[in-house]
């Protein structure tokens, strides 16, 4: 059950600006654990499954319930909704840098930190003006948004909001999420189950082989999402950016138990 509800709060993080499941997996120490379950699938099933399954219903849930109340404070309170995730991310940031750290950690790995910071925020912040939002997507377009969004959930650093935004993505995917429109979701299964399987072996022998290197990348796509999430503050609305900064770091104590 305590894994189930981990998977509810982690399913917000499809839907939700700033937050990606993948770092709550991580937030809740559950991250290494799911790759491994899910890169052994075939050969120990049985093990696999008592991890995957309540994880994945939790995370299904969390997508189903939160998808419409996102889209409804998104529609009437933009701002200080993007302020709340915002102060959701930041709050993060020390406990997935101390995943970064514990395996070991130099100063060359601030040089990993920085270039992927860079990376990510030039993506984030130019390539969406390079494509127009999809209203009527083909097969291929539904199968390729469920594998983008499994890729945030796989690879943590990669806001599936921020992603799906800058490729025209998502207001579709909230659209297919709130209406349960099959016609959508079905190829987007489809599509995030073989983003699953295909790139969670990959991150499976980048963690194995380059740990340190590879959480490096992950935490400076991180940070490259925080600029993304609100174009200014205002003085009214920086207690709902304070205190979700400071439910954030709490949840993350709490959870990793």
């Amino acid at each position: 059950m305590f894994v189930f509800l981990k998977g509810v709060l982690t399913g917000i993080g499809a839907v939700a600006p700033g937050l990606s499941g993948s770092i709550l997996l991580v937030i809740f120490g559950l991250y290494n654990e799911t790759i491994n379950a899910i890169s052994v699938l075939k050969s120990d099933f049985k093990k696999s499954i008592k991890l995957l399954f309540p994880l994945g219903l939790g995370i299904v849930t969390g997508v189903i319930i939160f998808s419409r109340i996102i889209n409804f404070f998104l529609d009437n309170f933009e701002l200080q909704t993007r302020l709340c995730f915002l102060g959701f991310v930041v709050g993060s940031v020390p406990l997935f840098f101390k995943e970064v750290k514990k395996e070991g950690f130099s100063v060359k790995y601030y040089f990993f930190i920085a270039l992927s910071f860079l990376i990510g925020f030039i993506l984030f912040n130019i390539q969406g003006s390079l494509f127009t939002n999809i209203e009527n997507p083909t097969l291929l377009q539904s199968l390729l948004l469920g594998f983008f969004v499994s890729v945030t959930y796989i690879f943590p650093g990669v806001d599936s909001g921020v992603l799906l935004n800058a490729i025209g993505m998502y207001e579709l995917w909230i659209y297919a999420l709130s209406s349960l429109n099959f016609k959508i979701l079905i190829p987007a299964v489809l599509g995030a189950l073989m983003g699953v399987l295909l790139v969670s072996k990959l991150i499976s022998f980048l963690i194995t082989k380059y740990y340190t290197s590879t959480f490096s990348v992950m935490f400076g796509l991180f940070l490259s999402i925080i600029p993304t999430l609100v174009d200014t503050f205002t003085f009214s609305n920086v207690l709902i950016f304070f205190f979700a900064c400071i439910f954030s770091f709490l949840l993350t104590k709490i959870t990793r138990c």
